[in-house]
């Protein structure tokens, strides 16, 4: 896993942002940071990550906040990220490899197999159609890294899953069906339903906005 502070200026609060497979900053970039700081993580191929490197307790309010792919990874770290004061999960679920409660497991296993330029471009499509695409967005990372974190992920085991407070959902999401996350998260956390596709951040100004 990597990092990087996307903000960092001795705030009193705290976001650690579990990022989408294959994504990078540029969905959430525009978000107005200000009385943040803003711990960025992606690149679920390795989980073996030592977050003792970082001062977690010195804030007053710490916030987990997870997109797609960062909803199911982050499990792994059940013990850190379970007792945060506020834990998000936007258009993921804690089994996101499930053909009732995350991406179809056939779609899944097609898609790490055979991953090139042409399917990597339309999993791009499918996270905006109908909605505000971001022409800022594009893929830095190499494609073989991409199609090996897809490998990974399918390894990944966890014995307890976080307790999120709330969930938002975007009603036209293309990557992990709509129906799928109701499915997942009926009766375990305060579901909102929004008008979006899979990459809603657009539709934020702040971060503020997502975590009320």
């Amino acid at each position: 896993m990597q990092y990087f502070w996307l903000n960092k200026k001795d705030n009193k609060n705290l976001i650690v942002f579990f990022n989408g497979w294959a994504m990078n900053e540029t969905p959430i970039k525009h978000l107005d940071n200000k009385g943040f700081d803003i711990l960025f993580l992606f690149d679920y191929r390795n989980l073996n990550f030592d977050f003792s490197k970082f001062d977690f307790n010195k804030y007053e309010k710490k916030y987990l906040i997870c997109w797609s792919m960062g909803v199911f990874a982050v499990n792994i770290f059940y013990e850190i990220f379970n007792n945060f004061d506020y834990k998000i999960a936007i258009n993921g679920t804690c089994k996101i490899i499930d053909n009732d409660f995350g991406i179809p497991e056939r779609i899944y296993k097609t898609t790490a197999k055979f991953l090139n330029e042409d399917s990597l471009d339309k999993f791009i499509k499918n996270m905006f159609i109908g909605g505000k695409l971001n022409p800022e967005i594009t893929i830095t990372r190499p494609l073989e890294e991409l199609k090996e974190e897809l490998i990974e992920i399918q390894k990944i085991k966890f014995k307890n899953e976080i307790k999120f407070d709330k969930v938002i959902i975007s009603n036209e999401d293309r990557i992990v069906p709509t129906k799928n996350q109701i499915n997942f998260w009926t009766n375990k956390a305060k579901i909102i339903m929004v008008k979006g596709t899979h990459c809603l951040f657009k539709n934020y100004l702040n971060w503020q906005d997502l975590i009320c």
